[in-house]
């Protein structure tokens, strides 16, 4: 997982060079490589920095939203605790791996019985990330493997919801929750990365990268990546163009006509958004997140227009992204706003 750093970021030491022909990946070239350096949560990293001094780590579920810092997090402890024994000592499965039952009673078990030459009093760490997409039937096996080798072996499983694992596992773990990244947390850290880089931006450009991100680190600065080398320079609409999300001043002109109850126009707007390709989706989640930020609606007014919003919403995951579907959904936003005596039949 992407995340960040608190201090200044140092060069990244990676055997790529430009005068190679490589360019890293932004999120790789600039991910922290030690518990201090990643930036949010700072209660829960503290935690892990106890466990790194002590030494002793128990088995551990850390979840979250994607790219908060979860298995950059659990490498950067693993790091800590077995410094240069971190290749022998460390096997990482990803969801993008086999992870049924077989791999669990061999791959797993192999590791768990190996050999391995440790600092004292440090144990070997399998960390198994996106856990919760395990099936239950390798979940169940790997409850009695973390038992019979927790002598030698620690477990580190990352997860966007610790709930989809099962309940003898949660027992055997502290489980720590990561909460999604501020808003000034990512923009310190892309203007950390547009310094070192040396990306041309405008404060409104990182604002909409922002905006897009949702506190995702790692969306964040691959969509700065992406914004630098497709335009030169980040700018609001070049952020837009290239995260393909309807731009936020048209949702917000839309929402404004709806507020006034002039059906003719939002309709006429949530059309030309259509026409533009955008998914039902794309759209939909745009005004909900305008509206929840809109301080110029009252309180009553938002908190009827985001019910109705989220109604739209069930039905678009349900399968029903057409344009009538939207329309239905402006013209109840439209109708708030109309004075009771106009609605009589």
């Amino acid at each position: 997982m992407a995340s960040s750093s608190n201090g200044k970021a140092k060069a990244p030491d990676n055997k790529f060079s430009d005068a190679e022909g490589y360019e890293m990946p932004w999120v790789e070239k600039y991910r922290p490589r030690k518990l201090e350096d990643i930036v949010g949560n700072s209660e829960t990293i503290e935690r892990l920095k106890v466990i790194a001094e002590d030494g002793n780590v128990p088995h551990i579920i850390i979840s979250g939203m994607p790219g908060i810092g979860k298995t950059t997090s659990i490498h950067c402890l693993a790091h800590a605790l077995l410094g240069d024994a971190y290749r022998e000592g460390v096997l990482e499965l990803n969801a993008s791996d086999e992870r049924g039952i077989d791999v669990v009673r061999n791959k797993i078990k192999t590791f768990a019985q190996r050999k391995v030459t440790l600092p004292p009093g440090r144990h070997k760490i399998i960390i198994l990330d996106e856990a919760d997409s395990m099936t239950a039937g390798a979940q169940q096996a790997l409850r009695r493997t973390m038992e019979i080798y927790s002598n030698t072996t620690r477990f580190a499983l990352a997860c966007n919801m610790s709930n989809k694992i099962i309940e003898p596992i949660q027992s055997r773990c502290a489980i720590l929750r990561y909460a999604k990244l501020r808003d000034a947390e990512v923009m310190k850290r892309l203007k950390e990365i547009c310094e070192m880089e040396n990306v041309k931006s405008s404060d409104q450009g990182l604002q909409a990268l922002i905006f897009t991100a949702e506190g995702d680190m790692r969306q964040a600065i691959n969509n700065l990546q992406s914004t630098h080398s497709g335009f030169g320079f980040v700018s609001p609409e070049n952020v837009y163009k290239i995260c393909d999300q309807p731009h936020p001043v048209k949702v917000r002109q839309l929402v404004r006509e709806c507020q006034k109850g002039e059906i003719d126009q939002a309709l006429a707007r949530i059309n030309e958004l259509w026409e533009a390709g955008y998914s039902a989706v794309d759209i939909v989640t745009t005004v909900f997140r305008v509206v929840k930020g809109m301080e110029e609606l009252p309180e009553y007014t938002k908190l009827e227009f985001i019910r109705e919003i989220g109604w739209t919403h069930m039905r678009i995951l349900e399968g029903v992204g057409t344009l009538i579907q939207l329309g239905a959904m402006i013209a109840r936003l439209c109708r708030m706003s109309l004075p009771p005596h106009l609605l009589k039949l």
